[in-house]
């Protein structure tokens, strides 16, 4: 029971360091623009800052793995959006909303179903290493298909980069796990170092990898790509515990009942987090909404003006021009007060009765 209030504590800290980091990660991603690179967030501090964030809430996260299992910790890790909510409205010189509070307590709810049916013995199990070899390849083709998706239209590239992200992140942990009881538990003997040296690499690798995929996530906002992440970490990591080390859930059906009621909490209470984080952003700021562009002004040449025709009082006169055909082909012509009227014809003409 005392392995497993620390764990509780570890993980409640290292929440809090994740929900920093990432509040952090997604000022800079708002403020640096789309076509930002990695080079150029290396010149800004507050990415510096989020690194050592994430540093911390990791090392939290590694002593957290040494008094729970991966079902017990990684759902902990739902924590970090809740933190992240008043955070984020303190941040912002907001109120936490009616919704924001509703979908804080359906994730705690459901995080305390979750603690009741979790093993809470210590960790004694590891991966080999075809095991640890196997789990990272799944997880590169997962996040090669997410990532080669992104670029399509409609495809959401924030949402596939954290979904990437979580999974990234989940697999790093169940590694760290396999790393740190191959360090500190030898009941079962000593595991060879060159294992430990080559799974402690793939954890480095895939723990920059979420790090970088998360910025990226950010750029979209911070509501629903932290929540994906939330989401798939301990989802990949549960998986990998229960398939492959050993880990069961405690009170058998029951058990399995009361995880699954307290999974569908958390998830509705992520859910909301994120509706409310998405709604509390509000609208596109005034100076960020580009001004209408104006109709081009046409050439100096093609400018007509236009004038209004004032009228005459008087008719004009229309005087004709000489004719310079013969007279057999073109008639001469009539003046005008021998033109025909109204009570007369003309004097060429016969009379029509």
């Amino acid at each position: 029971m005392n392995a497993t209030l620390a764990a509780v504590a570890l993980s409640l800290l290292s929440a809090v360091g994740y929900a920093t980091a990432a509040v952090a990660q997604e000022r800079l991603a708002s403020r640096s623009g789309p076509g930002s690179g990695l080079l150029r967030l290396l010149g800004h501090s507050a990415w510096w800052w989020a690194v050592g964030l994430n540093a911390a809430a990791a090392l939290l996260h590694v002593a957290a793995l040494k008094y729970g299992s991966l079902t017990l910790v990684q759902p902990l890790g739902a924590l970090t959006l809740v933190a992240a909510v008043p955070l984020g409205a303190r941040l912002a010189g907001r109120r936490v909303s009616r919704i924001e509070w509703r979908g804080t307590v359906l994730t705690l709810l459901g995080l305390a179903a979750l603690l009741l049916a979790a093993g809470g013995t210590p960790p004694h199990e590891t991966l080999s290493l075809p095991e640890a070899l196997g789990v990272a390849a799944v997880a590169l083709v997962l996040v090669a298909a997410l990532v080669r998706r992104a670029g399509r239209p409609g495809a959401r590239p924030g949402l596939r980069f954290a979904t990437s992200s979580g999974i990234v992140s989940g697999v790093a942990s169940a590694l760290t796990q396999t790393v740190t009881v191959s360090v500190t538990d030898h009941t079962q003997g000593p595991a060879p170092g060159w294992r430990t040296a080559v799974v402690a690499l793939l954890v480095a690798g895939f723990a920059v990898g979420g790090l970088l995929l998360s910025q990226t996530a950010y750029r979209g906002g911070l509501g629903a790509p932290l929540a994906l992440v939330t989401l798939a970490n301990p989802v990949a990591a549960s998986v990998i515990g229960l398939a492959l080390l050993g880990e069961r859930l405690q009170g058998g059906a029951v058990g399995v009942l009361l995880a699954a009621v307290g999974a569908g909490a958390a998830a509705r209470g992520v859910i909301l987090l994120t509706r409310a984080t998405g709604a509390a952003q509000g609208p596109p700021r005034p100076a960020d909404v580009p001004a209408p562009a104006s109709a081009p002004e046409p050439p100096r040449a093609l400018r007509v003006s236009v004038r209004p025709e004032l009228p005459t009082t008087q008719p004009r006169t229309v005087t004709p021009r000489p004719q310079s055909a013969p007279a057999s082909s073109v008639p001469p012509a009539v003046p005008r007060s021998a033109a025909p009227g109204p009570d007369r014809a003309p004097a060429s003409a016969p009379l029509l009765r």
